[in-house]
Order: structure tokens, then C-alpha cells, then sequence
């Protein structure tokens, strides 16, 4: 299951207390104070794991807690400190500090690690508080508590090229014809109900990823269908593709209209990597009418293909490789590779 968004707390170990403990000596009150300091509690620390592309080992753990660091003891021995919690994310994860409050911090590149919540600080035994009036403090301090924070944790998928448009488009299946990946196909709207990646080979040594991302429709900035739930992974991509259907009797060029649109409400820098519209369903009779008006109505390349029957697959690939090598994104290929 991906799930792409998780409210986590995450809670620092809090520090140990110090310690009233006295030697035993002669000719000292008490035998003199020796109460050793608490150790330090455990911080918690966010670490981006290229291996991880999915938030949904969150499934079952939404409250993360460090322990606490030990006591003092006797002859000023500081307490053991307790260890570091590590919460291993995919890289792209946005934190938040509530679910729409602002951005707490990023973690875009495999081995990035932020702290999170910080480990109380150990409490003074009562060596700390002798004085010459007061040589047998039974005075110490309590440690101090972990920070506790709830967060929102929401992935931001990376793609070089990301496949947009209405539902029904055929984004999935433009996804299945040149990648690797499975995403549902389907004649009913929103069949993508979660985004997938899958990796272009090119040849031996090049390859790319492109996303598929649920169908967007009018109002989608403000969540009308699936909402603006997906719109955020398109801020992730280098180059964005809309396809369109030529086959339908509405012309295509509503549609791409439409999705610029949203796009543009959502964040107007979105519409500068529209780069490429992708004319689909060519294989219907229709469509040949269809592609004339977007043609005509259009300013932005077009690749007219079938997905159902493979038509103008191999073209297509060559015109996104290109794109992807002018925008030099070949070296950002996400760890962890697709699998959703």
C-alpha cells in the first residue's frame, strides 16, 4: 500500500536525574558530597534511506519515543546517556509542524539526516551544589525533558518527467508501454489512485524515471476530485508531459486548458515545465480530427501516439530522453528506484 502522508509525535528521552550521594571519610560532614550527574536522554533524528520509497512502514508506529538517560551515582559516576532514536524516511519527505503549518525541514538526497527532537540534558548531583556553609548538600536537579513534537510527514516523489492530465487520458497505460511498472488500467475515471514510478531504459548505460500521477480535473487546486493531495509530487519533477485524449468529441485543447490551469493556481512557475503534450488514442478514427484542433490550438510540441496499440511509443521516448538530457536530470536518478 503507498501511502504518502503520516502525522507522526516523536518524543526525546528525557535527562537523568543527578544524585545526593556522600563518601564516607573522616573528619568531613557526611563524608563530603559525590552524586554524580544524570546522563543525557535520547535525541531523535530523521535519516533519508535510499532504500525506502514509501511512508507506509508507518502504518502500525505514529509515536516514536527515545529513552530517558540514567541517574548519577555514587563517586560523581555521571549517568550511562541513553541512544539516539533513528526514524529512517524515503528522501523527498517534507516535515511540517502540523499538517498545513509550515515546513520544518527537508530531506531531498539519500543520507541526509536532521534532528528532530533533542535529548533532555542530565540533572546536577549534589557535588555541584556544595558550598563553604554548605558542605552536605542534599540539593540536586531533576533532568530536563525531551523535546516532544508532532509532525507531518508528507513524500514528495522524484521524477525526472511526470505524466499529467484528465483522468482517462491514458497516462497509465503510456506508463506500462514504456516502462517497467504496473499501474491499473482501467475505462473508468481515476483508475491511478496512487502516483507510480517506473524507470526508461534507454540502453545500457542511460534510463529515466517518469511518474504517473492521478488524473487532475477543474477545482483540483482546492480538492475537487482527488484534490491537490497529488498536485504537490509535480512540484518534484524536472519536466512535465500532458496527455491528452484526441479521440473525444470535447477538444483536446479544453482539456489541456484546463490542466495548465490548475497547474497555474497551484503554482504559477508549474506551467514552465510543461514541456511536451502527448496526443493519445490515435488509433481511434476520430482522433486524426481531434489532433488537427490541438494542432492548430497549441503552442507546445506534440507526439500523437497509441499506447493501446504501441504506435509512436519508440518516438516518444527519444523526444523525452531528449528533454531530460537538455535539462541535465540524468544524475538525479531517486535512490531506491521505482516500486510502488
Amino acid at each position: 500500500m503507498f501511502i504518502d502522508e503520516v502525522t507522526i509525535t516523536a518524543k526525546a528521552g528525557d535527562g537523568g536525574r543527578g544524585t545526593v550521594s556522600f563518601r564516607k571519610e573522616k573528619f568531613i560532614a557526611r563524608g563530603g558530597p559525590d552524586g554524580g550527574d544524570g546522563g543525557r536522554g535520547g535525541s531523535i533524528y530523521l535519516f533519508a534511506d535510499g532504500n525506502i520509497n514509501t511512508l507506509s512502514h508507518f502504518r502500525g508506529s505514529h509515536s516514536f519515543h527515545a529513552e530517558g538517560g540514567r541517574p548519577g551515582g555514587r563517586n560523581k559516576r555521571t549517568g550511562k546517556s541513553a541512544e539516539d532514536l533513528i526514524i529512517r524516511v524515503p528522501p523527498g519527505t517534507r516535515v511540517r509542524l502540523s499538517l498545513d503549518g509550515p515546513i520544518f525541514c527537508e530531506l531531498n538526497n539519500p543520507g541526509e539526516r536532521i534532528l528532530l527532537a533533542s535529548g533532555g540534558r542530565g540533572g546536577r548531583g549534589n557535588t555541584h551544589f556544595a558550598t563553604s556553609t554548605n558542605q552536605a548538600p542534599r540539593k540536586h536537579d531533576e533532568g530536563e525533558k525531551g523535546e516532544e513534537h508532532t509532525l507531518s510527514l508528507e513524500l514528495l516523489l522524484h521524477s525526472h518527467v511526470a505524466l499529467i492530465g484528465k483522468p482517462n487520458a491514458g497516462k497509465s497505460s503510456i506508463l506500462r508501454g514504456i516502462t517497467n511498472a504496473t499501474p491499473k488500467v482501467s475505462g473508468y475515471p481515476f483508475t491511478t489512485l496512487n502516483p507510480y514510478l517506473g524507470v526508461v531504459d534507454v540502453d545500457e548505460y542511460n534510463s529515466f524515471v517518469v511518474s504517473d500521477l492521478p488524473g487532475i480535473i477543474a477545482g483540483a487546486h482546492q480538492g475537487v476530485g482527488l484534490g491537490d493531495r497529488f498536485l504537490r509530487h509535480i512540484e518534484r519533477s524536472a519536466i512535465l508531459c500532458v496527455v491528452v485524449d484526441v479521440s473525444e468529441e470535447n477538444p483536446a485543447i479544453e482539456d489541456l486548458r484546463t490542466v495548465l490551469q490548475e497547474l497555474s493556481l497551484r503554482n504559477p512557475e508549474l506551467v514552465e515545465k510543461v514541456a511536451l503534450v502527448i496526443a493519445n488514442k490515435m488509433d481511434i478514427p476520430s482522433a486524426e480530427n481531434g489532433l488537427k484542433v490541438l494542432m492548430k490550438n497549441c503552442e507546445l510540441p506534440i507526439v500523437s501516439i497509441s499506447a493501446l496499440k504501441g504506435q509512436g511509443l519508440d518516438r516518444l521516448v527519444k523526444e523525452l530522453y531528449s528533454l531530460v538530457k537538455k535539462n541535465d536530470q540524468l544524475t538525479e536518478v531517486p535512490a531506491g528506484g521505482p516500486g510502488f
